[in-house]
């Protein structure tokens, strides 16, 4: 039996992303940016790792985000990252540690961590 070339590379990423996992937690000092990316749209959360809490949060889906008719993924990507920035400065959080979950550090990945490090995020 064929395996369908999709349901093989989810595997092969949520392997990458224990592996990433297994070395990466957040802590007070310095809480964790994770990435997930679907096909239309991108999600980041900083995470406390030590409590478990949400610290702050955007999306392509957020209403504190504009994204303009026609604009391509990785741009909005770029804005995605400069807004969850932003709202990680105004929540005190200067230092992070990046969570690509997986992913190639290449395109939306990429454009969502050189904006937050636009906004003012160290990592």
């Amino acid at each position: 039996m064929i395996k369908s070339r999709t349901i093989l590379k989810n595997t092969l990423r949520t392997r990458r992303r224990a592996a990433i996992r297994k070395h990466l937690q957040g802590t007070t000092e310095r809480p964790r940016l994770v990435v997930f990316r679907s096909l239309k749209h991108i999600y980041a959360q900083i995470i406390n790792d030590t409590e478990g809490k949400t610290l702050v949060s955007a999306s392509t889906k957020g209403k504190d985000l504009k994204v303009e008719a026609g604009s391509k993924k990785t741009q909005q990507s770029f804005q995605v990252g400069q807004v969850l920035g932003e709202k990680a400065l105004a929540a005190g959080i200067t230092k992070v540690c990046f969570d690509r979950a997986g992913y190639k550090y290449h395109g939306r990945i990429k454009a969502l961590a050189d904006g937050a490090r636009k906004a003012g995020l160290e990592f």
